[in-house]
């Protein structure tokens, strides 16, 4: 409890405050209202500051199959102001995990890697948690400085190899059930891409035919069906229009002449192309029997049609 002591030294310290106050206190004659703030423009100025601080950035993620070039539309991507692109994203991969009773590869920077080779190996759950765990970090790191995070799905891992498409999340699945994320999808015609994949052995599923492909085609496209999405053959046609277009879907910044950077850039899973110049090509032949299970296909065709291509 104060006592009368403490009262008076407070009213001592109040009336000093007050003769402080009073000395900077302006002569009536000397005061000219027109140079004060008025309360309008104040708040003005608050909200245009407010308005200019750094907003939190949001994921953004890029989803397509393999082989339809997938590599070179995010290359370009990744030489826009500003943009991380992380390539081939997916943590619940097995691709690339050693056989039962091998010995694992050195990777002393990937956690997720590590938990699965342990004697008592993480679940699909624990990897999604260090996964996003990690994502959300480099998000937030990114994002104070000014950077902008952008991830290129590997979908193949999911759609395209002996593990059921079904049994998982998709990527995208994981992203969004955290939080933010802006997304888009890109394709390219499933015979040309099928037949890239058969050249690079990557069909990994079984049976290995044009219309179990496209079965798991389908399968990636309802996942992302919400998504816009872009063709590559677009892209090749008209680049500078289309990326332009993927940005702004993207709120990604755009700067045109990427085609002068792109030899520079070198991301995983850059199979495809080797000339720096973008054009459309001439497409591979189809073989006889190809030909024929396209014609026999009926999800082929309806895969075609849904993306706007001639079976």
């Amino acid at each position: 409890m104060s006592g009368p002591g403490d009262v008076r030294d407070l009213m001592t310290s109040l009336e000093e405050s007050l003769d402080l106050l009073r000395d900077y206190t302006p002569d009536e004659d000397s005061f000219d209202p027109d140079l004060a703030e008025p309360m309008p423009t104040l708040l003005e100025q608050c909200a245009n500051l407010a308005a200019a601080a750094p907003r939190e950035q949001p994921l953004r993620s890029i989803h397509h199959m393999a082989c339809t070039g997938g590599s070179l539309m995010c290359k370009a991507i990744s030489v826009m102001p500003n943009v991380t692109l992380l390539s081939e994203i997916d943590p619940l991969s097995h691709m690339g995990l050693p056989q039962r009773n091998k010995t694992p590869q050195f990777r002393p920077s990937d956690l997720i890697f590590a938990g699965r080779v342990a004697l008592r190996p993480i679940n699909d759950e624990v990897a999604s948690r260090v996964g996003l765990a990690a994502l959300e970090e480099m998000r937030r790191a990114l994002s104070d400085q000014g950077r902008l995070l952008c991830l290129r799905d590997h979908a193949h891992s999911q759609y395209c190899t002996r593990i059921d498409p079904e049994s998982r999340p998709s990527l995208y699945d994981i992203l969004r059930g955290h939080g933010d994320v802006i997304s888009v999808v890109s394709v390219r015609h499933p015979m040309d891409s099928f037949l890239s994949l058969r050249q690079n052995a990557w069909v990994h599923f079984s049976p290995d035919t044009l219309e179990e492909y496209a079965l798991r085609y389908m399968m990636f496209l309802d996942h992302h069906a919400d998504l816009r999405l872009f063709r590559y053959e677009d892209f090749v046609a008209a680049p500078e229009t289309v990326l332009n277009d993927m940005c702004d879907a993207l709120q990604l910044p755009y700067q045109p002449g990427m085609e002068a950077i792109l030899p520079a850039v070198r991301i995983s899973g850059d199979s495809g192309r080797s000339s720096n110049r973008i054009s459309p090509r001439s497409r591979r032949p189809v073989p006889a029997a190809l030909e024929q299970e396209a014609r026999d296909g009926d999800v082929y065709r309806d895969l075609c049609a849904r993306l706007g291509y001639d079976a």
